[in-house]
């Protein structure tokens, strides 16, 4: 039996310092916690031995929190654990999530001895007060010292990731951000639209009714976001994801696996996974995911399969947010079925609105309707 592709994801939830504007689960830990947290992560990887023998990896990522804030020796272990416990891809793509300001010439060579061959910088903006905003720890040329030292320790597929939509950002600014990194090369860039998070420092003081006045209105957002694709596929930087920008042959394989549906296991706090028709999410409290990895596999074993309605919604929510956007040939191939007829309703009032376009098999987005995105994505997800 041919084993199937599946990714995985592995969670770092340690950080020098938490950014203003992030609710993702993470923090700053003392050496003891690190150990500690990287003890509970290897029981759970190794609760899912009985995979082993139905899966190939064909992608890794290493996400926080700040992956390159904890010792190397911790990467490699769960590296180390992964390749004893399963078969890895001969042409597996690893990531590793960084931020300035956290690398150094010998963690770099160590990421690149142990097979990483992938690095995604936390740039966020060349602007020094834009980044003091966000609450970031670096500075442009903290950013500049560590792509160089990426690029001395042969990484030859960088992605830098930038956002948009910032308070008093001007288009001006923005277009210096774009223009400064491109003269960069990265292979790839991620260009986000700020969302600002309840229960976050940021929300307190700009998701305000006073402080909502100083950020950038939904005309310019649009104008930044059309800015960026224009701009980057003059430089080479093709759009193959609403937010993703890619030279040929660069897109992040490990994201593309969410957006298509495919199989990936999380491990770590707070981790999402979707193996077997099961979607499943590890818990976020540092003490309940103690209490439950040591029992993660069974969790996963008494998860019910999602519901063919379930897996056809998905489908089409997420790979709509694909520039290919989704096929009828392969979602009749993966549910048995041609397009409900629910489905084929709103595609047609969207095509005559100029929110959707057929390219041969595929239906997907056009400019028009990557602007009101969310709207289009949700409605596949209501009956």
């Amino acid at each position: 039996m041919d084993k199937k592709p599946i990714s995985v994801y592995v969670h770092i939830p340690f950080c020098k310092k938490k950014c203003l504007y992030c609710d993702f689960p993470s923090a700053p830990g003392t050496p003891e916690e690190i150990a500690y947290y990287f003890r509970i992560l290897m029981k759970e990887i190794r609760s899912f031995e009985a995979l082993d023998s139905l899966h190939t990896i064909t992608t890794v990522f290493f996400g926080g929190g700040t992956p390159s804030l904890v010792s190397p020796l911790y990467i490699e272990q769960v590296l180390n654990l992964l390749r004893t416990q399963y078969h890895f891809d001969k042409d597996i793509e690893i990531t590793l999530e960084a931020n300035p300001g956290t690398l150094t010439k010998d963690n770099l060579t160590a990421y690149r001895r142990m097979g990483i061959g992938r690095l995604s910088l936390g740039l966020q903006s060349v602007h020094e007060d834009e980044l003091k905003m966000l609450g970031r720890i670096h500075s442009y040329q903290d950013f500049l010292n560590s792509y160089e030292m990426a690029r001395e320790a042969g990484f030859s597929n960088i992605n830098i990731d930038l956002m948009s939509g910032l308070p008093r950002q001007t288009m001006d600014k923005w277009k210096k951000t774009l223009e400064t990194v491109c003269a960069l090369d990265p292979e790839h860039i991620s260009a986000y639209s700020l969302i600002i998070e309840e229960g976050t420092p940021f929300a307190e003081t700009w998701g305000t009714r006073q402080g909502r006045i100083y950020l950038p209105g939904e005309e310019l957002d649009r104008q930044m976001y059309r800015y960026t694709k224009e701009y980057l596929a003059s430089r080479g930087y093709e759009r193959y994801e609403i937010s993703n920008y890619a030279k040929k042959g660069r897109e992040c394989r490990h994201n593309m696996t969410y957006w298509t549906c495919g199989e990936y296991i999380g491990f770590g706090q707070s981790a999402a996974s979707y193996v077997d028709e099961r979607r499943f999410q590890n818990p976020a409290g540092k003490e309940e995911y103690r209490n439950y990895a040591r029992s993660a596999y069974a969790s996963y074993k008494a998860t019910k399969p999602l519901s063919l309605k379930a897996r056809e919604e998905e489908y089409m929510f997420l790979g709509l947010r694909t520039a290919r956007g989704v096929s009828r040939e392969e979602f009749k191939k993966r549910f048995g079925e041609s397009f409900p007829g629910t489905y084929e309703k709103k595609l047609l009032e969207y095509y005559q609105q100029g929110f959707m376009e057929k390219n041969g098999d595929r239906i997907r987005l056009t400019d028009k309707g990557i602007d009101v995105s969310n709207i289009i994505m949700a409605d596949f997800l209501q009956d």
